[in-house]
């Protein structure tokens, strides 16, 4: 087991009460790491059972974060048009021979919000979609199951989509533009990715990157879209919107903007991302605090309990800070 209380932590973090916590932590037997960021410094980090905060791991839909911060630098460059773009001419070769007219009202936002009334890809339908032989046009082929703009249907393909315009517009792929516009990001390295028989990057999936290369990511954002150098990546409006409540899941009743979740969590707002098993990124803006969390893959966190155990410990961390301020 690795575990560091690291030297330059900050003084409103308890680091005995701390250390008693990830000790604590051991015993939720999918957590694999931890790794807590206060005010800009990771102030510790814990590896379970031989896992380091170091290695890649599979970070699962954890990565529909990577795609919505990849869409909104497309914006900012002009590559987008902006959120209320419709998809259908960005993806006419693979649209169905008789479209259903309601595709044509499908926008950017709709994707990523997971509003775009298509049936998911998800869930149950996961196995068949990713074993199709195109899986754009297995995403757009779906039956609408409500009006674009209407309920949350979370659908990794919507997300695949947002890949497929991505990588079209400019002719260059998703990982390559991953690694050229959030490359100046001090630790964020994305060390493999699925992608599916035509070659696009998996938009939302399968992305392997360590857990201090997630955290990294993490705190672009906490620090509104500037590296620690000072260097914009991301704009604040971008991120500002991607932190508003578009629409709610009907699992969780949490929030949802652009691929990021929206809650209250020991009385403080948190914005977060997830993956199968219990992959965590959380942002507790008001305390500058970004918390990594990464699991077992091989099991589903929600039907276990498991990701409502990473959030109760993200609640202890959150009140190991606020009981010393």
């Amino acid at each position: 087991m690795l575990f560091c209380i690291c030297a330059h932590a900050s003084e409103n973090l308890h680091d005995e009460t701390l250390s008693k916590i990830l000790d604590q932590a051991q015993t939720l037997e999918p957590l694999e790491t931890v790794v807590i960021s206060h005010n800009g410094s990771i102030v510790a980090e814990r590896g379970y059972s031989g896992h380091t905060t170091t290695q890649p791991t599979n970070i699962k839909s954890a990565s529909k974060l990577v795609m919505s911060a990849l869409v909104g630098i497309a914006i900012d460059k002009g590559v987008l048009q902006g959120a209320d773009q419709q998809i259908a001419p960005l993806l006419a070769r693979d649209l169905p021979a008789e479209p259903d007219p309601r595709l044509q009202k499908v926008t950017i936002g709709d994707l990523l919000t997971m509003q775009a009334g298509l049936g998911s890809t998800s869930g149950a339908n996961y196995g068949a979609w990713v074993t199709s032989s195109n899986w754009v046009r297995a995403a757009l082929a779906r039956p609408f199951e409500d009006e674009p703009g209407g309920r949350m249907i979370y659908s990794t393909g919507s997300t695949h989509l947002l890949s497929a315009i991505l990588s079209r517009q400019t002719e260059r792929t998703t990982l390559q533009l991953a690694r050229d516009w959030l490359g100046p990001l001090e630790a964020f390295s994305i060390t493999s990715w699925e992608r599916d028989p035509q070659g696009t990057y998996m938009g939302g999936n399968q992305m392997a990157m360590s857990p201090r290369s997630l955290l990294a990511f993490g705190e672009l954002y906490r620090n509104g879209g500037v590296t620690a150098e000072g260097g914009r990546l991301i704009s604040e409006a971008w991120i500002r919107s991607s932190w508003q409540r578009h629409t709610q899941s009907r699992w969780t009743g949490h929030g949802h903007g652009y691929a990021w979740f929206l809650t209250r969590i020991a009385d403080q707002d948190v914005r977060y991302g997830w993956g199968y098993g219990g992959q965590m990124l959380y942002v507790v803006p008001d305390l500058g605090l970004t918390v990594v969390m990464t699991s077992d893959e091989s099991g589903s966190a929600a039907r276990s309990g498991h990701r409502n155990d990473l959030h109760r410990l993200l609640a202890k961390i959150i009140g190991n800070l606020t009981e010393r301020t």
